[in-house]
């Protein structure tokens, strides 16, 4: 065999590219081949392998953006504890990194930036305020994967999640219009966008179909995570008269106070028994996990593609905490009984009749609020005290 047709057998072996290059060489001259040939068998090994493939022994980056502290409790706490799921469940083939108290201003669009410039296969940005940053950096990235917590606007490289915290919130309002004495509920508001009004708004509802007499006041304290702020919220709020404190807030200051004047409260994004071991009745907990795994077995797959998620309890994504022994039997009765119903479909929160501050019927008797208006929400339902901020 002559050597120009050890070359030519050698590029064959490389795959179509390496054959292509062997088509070239019959309009080559030896001298010239010699000289690709150089050039090829250096790289030989990168051109036969297919899409991804040198990636099989190396480890992919998956990249998160936290909004606030990791800390021990609440939002960024339990992403955290998401992160830490897919470096369990993908070890040696996934590695995972991320930024806590990253602002959400022109510091987050560096950050996201940042992973993405330092070779992060896929970036999860936690907070709604990182939306248009998110989408800037996807842009000038078209090979990076993003998926952004809570927004609204995809790319082809850009996928949303969102939870239906408003499950667990109807639950929650469920024990509270039980568990009150004075008629009066507390809500710690964080930033008035239809993520926290659908909240508020589920969790009256919960209230109210089994008190009809409650009213819900609510202090916005205009910051996702601000323990100094929502304590202040807390302690305004059980000087109004609420003696049941719910919060879309990340701190545990509002069931810390609650614990200290003989109120009950509601832990947010994770369990905070902890800290008001009388006072803390359940919790609206999220299971990031399994969004987080489902996500990265898709781009490791090759099946990754831009989706609109919007998982709750049947998915196992939103968990109600253990209820606390001050919970009577039979009231733990209803709320499983509802639990089990939200699961299985036969039970809407936003089920009609509903009505708004005004009074005005925005969901008819027998009628269902479209997913839609649901996801857009900005209104605030009967009962609730407070207006809704400008």
């Amino acid at each position: 065999m002559s050597r120009l047709d050890a070359v030519r057998q050698t590029l064959g072996r490389l795959g179509h590219a390496g054959r292509a290059i062997a088509d070239a060489a019959d309009r080559l001259s030896c001298s010239t081949l010699g000289v690709v040939l150089g050039h090829t068998l250096a790289v030989g090994a990168l051109v036969a392998l297919p899409a991804g493939a040198e990636a099989a022994d190396k480890p992919i980056d998956a990249c998160f953006v936290y909004s606030g502290p990791v800390g021990d409790g609440g939002w960024t706490y339990q992403h955290d504890l998401g992160r830490k799921s897919v470096e369990a469940a993908f070890a040696g083939r996934v590695r995972t990194r991320y930024v806590e108290n990253v602002p959400e201003s022109a510091d987050a669009e560096r950050v996201i930036r940042q992973f993405a410039q330092d070779g992060c296969a896929i970036v999860f940005t936690t907070s709604f305020g990182f939306m248009e940053p998110t989408i800037k950096v996807a842009k000038q990235f078209p090979n990076v994967v993003f998926e952004h917590a809570t927004g609204y606007k995809t790319a082809k490289n850009v996928g949303i999640y969102q939870t239906r915290f408003y499950e667990g919130a109807y639950l929650l309002g469920i024990l509270a219009g039980s568990k009150t004495k004075s008629n009066t509920l507390g809500y710690l508001g964080s930033i008035p966008i239809p993520e926290v009004l659908r909240n508020l708004d589920a969790f009256t509802l919960g209230a109210r179909s089994v008190n009809p007499a409650v009213k819900v006041k609510v202090v916005w304290v205009n910051s996702w995570y601000n323990p100094g702020l929502e304590r202040q919220a807390a302690e305004t709020l059980a000087a109004q008269g609420a003696d049941v404190l719910y919060q879309n807030t990340d701190s545990p200051a509002a069931v810390q106070v609650a614990e200290a004047k003989g109120l009950y409260a509601f832990g947010q994004d994770s369990d905070m028994s902890r800290y008001g071991k009388r006072a803390h009745l359940s919790a609206n907990t999220v299971n990031w996990g399994v969004y987080y795994r489902h996500k990265i077995q898709q781009l490791l797959d090759g099946q990754w593609k831009p989706e609109d998620t919007k998982w709750g309890m049947k998915e196992g994504m939103i968990e109600l905490s253990p209820l606390n022994a001050e919970v009577p039997q039979t009231l733990a009765k209803t709320f499983d009984e509802k639990r089990k119903a939200i699961i299985d479909g036969k039970l809407s929160v936003f089920a009609g009749p509903i009505r708004d501050q005004s009074g005005k019927v925005v969901v008819p008797a027998g009628g269902v609020l479209p997913e839609a208006d649901l996801w857009s929400l900005k209104w605030l339902v009967e009962g609730i005290d407070t207006p809704l901020p400008q």
